[in-house]
């Protein structure tokens, strides 16, 4: 039995007759079009290319192309306990995530958890994923989280943070803001992020140092805003009256804001990360691609954490729109009225997996369109072998509605195959299987059987336990 053969490492590549969504400005569609990629690069977007002498040819024929999906938020060292919080609220997430299970969690138990994440997100599409890492409590937490996304298949934004303490101390710690700088210029990653929450807002505002902290080390700013009960407009009041709300802002969730607030974010050019299936399972408040659209905001999609969620963007796209059109449908019945016309279109969601996240971490010049000179960060979405991959007679609501992870045939980023026809080809998940059932091992064994199985199967209570999620932070919470 032979080998099917597959791209080798610099070698060109060419995709023949697959439905490509450019997501160009125009949002260009080519209904067979061609994808030529030569040293990293996306030499042409066209029809009948012609291509180099040794060139590997795809047939993408029967098969959607579209860019590498972006996600703006998702915390990867979470992933070593997947599944593990399925029945949560928010409330349980912050006492058994921050005052159990993440306070055990060793360096090797954070590097397992970004290098499955990783392969989890380049097997689904995703080639940028920003590693909203708050459960980095030492340097040395940093430093295995930082090593394990440099050596790891795709595009990584290590967004480093200390939810163990608060931001104006810990990003004053020298060992921080070396590995920052590290993060910053690795080529091995794509950037650098400071992740960090502004949950009291007090008139003193001590956060302020942290976001000076990120202005000197050239970084952009990442903060779980608009979060019911933890998070709110005081906050962001707090960032606007400083003048610390800089272009380039991530704000994620944004779900529980003023339209006050959400003026805030527009006029300052920051960006919003949307966590739809987060917002609806967690309570943070209604997914706010509504009111995102409403003030002009753009928009990124993201999965979150694995610890509750499924972790690829077919996902985060299917619940976006299903969000904002029950909202939609809710509003107009609460008045007697139908809608006739959905607002938010398929079109616009895979527009904020690919472009959208490119624009929100500022690199839309490298990423989330396919154009000449971009990197080739590209995705096949073909399954000869599936019923529902045919016909394509829509291709944008194909890859909302109809297309799974399941679905994705081939992967490049940087014109390198990390998934070719349906199987990963870069990094090694036997090696990752392995450290995984270790960390697993070490925490069930650190815990003990009962707390283990109370943190995974929580009761409900007869009184609630915190009002704020916020408030284990407190000495006498």
């Amino acid at each position: 039995m032979t080998d099917t053969p597959k791209p080798q490492p610099g070698q060109p590549i060419v995709f023949r007759n697959g439905i490509v969504l450019t997501m160009d400005d125009a949002h260009t569609v080519i209904p067979r079009g061609d994808v030529l990629v030569v040293d990293g690069r996306i030499a042409e977007v066209g029809t009948g290319l012609a291509a180099p002498d040794g060139a590997f040819e795809i047939d993408a024929s029967g098969g959607i192309l579209l860019p590498g999906m972006v996600d703006t938020h998702r915390h990867m060292w979470q992933t070593a306990m997947r599944g593990y919080g399925a029945d949560w609220t928010l409330t349980q997430y912050f006492v058994w995530y921050y005052l159990e299970h993440g306070m055990k969690f060793r360096p090797q138990d954070v590097a397992a958890g970004n290098l499955i994440s990783a392969l989890d997100a380049v097997e689904s599409g995703v080639t940028t994923s920003v590693d909203w890492s708050h459960g980095l409590r030492t340097p040395e937490h940093g430093e295995a989280a930082l090593e394990a996304l440099a050596g790891s298949p795709g595009r990584f934004v290590l967004a480093y943070g200390n939810l163990a303490a608060a931001p104006w101390e810990w990003t004053q710690d020298p060992e921080v803001r070396r590995l920052v700088e590290r993060a910053r210029d690795d080529s091995r990653l794509f950037g650098a992020q400071l992740a960090f929450d502004v949950p009291a807002a007090e008139e003193s505002f001590p956060e302020r140092a942290a976001f000076e902290t990120a202005r000197e080390l050239g970084v952009g700013v990442t903060t779980h805003a608009g979060v019911w009960g933890a998070t709110n407009d005081t906050g962001i009041q707090r960032m606007y009256e400083h003048k610390v709300m800089d272009p380039g802002t991530v704000y994620v969730h944004a779900a529980t804001l003023s339209d006050e607030s959400y003026q805030m974010i527009a006029g300052t050019g920051g960006t919003v990360s949307l966590s739809t299936e987060s917002e609806q399972t967690c309570g943070q408040g209604y997914p706010p691609a509504h009111a995102l659209r409403r003030h002009g905001i753009q928009a990124s999609l993201s999965v979150d954490t694995s610890v509750w969620f499924s972790a690829d963007m077919f996902s985060a796209m299917r619940t976006t729109i299903g969000a904002d059109r029950s909202l939609e449908h809710l509003h107009a019945h609460e008045h007697g009225d139908t809608v006739t016309h959905a607002m938010l279109r398929v079109e616009d969601v895979v527009d904020w997996a690919t472009r959208g996240g490119a624009k929100a971490l500022g690199k839309f010049d490298q990423i989330g369109s396919l154009e000449k000179g971009k990197l080739a960060d590209i995705v096949l979405v073909k399954n000869d072998d599936s019923p529902t991959m045919t016909p394509i007679v829509n291709p944008y609501g194909h890859v909302v509605y109809q297309a799974g992870r399941g679905d994705v045939h081939t992967v490049l980023v940087g014109g390198e195959a990390v998934k070719f026809d349906g199987k990963l080809t870069g990094g090694s998940l036997p090696d990752v299987r392995r450290k995984l059932e270790d960390t697993v091992s070490y925490l069930q064994s650190e815990l003990g059987d009962a707390t283990w199985k109370a943190g995974m199967n929580p009761e409900i209570p007869e009184v609630e336990i915190l009002t704020n999620p916020y408030q284990y932070l407190k000495e006498d919470a």
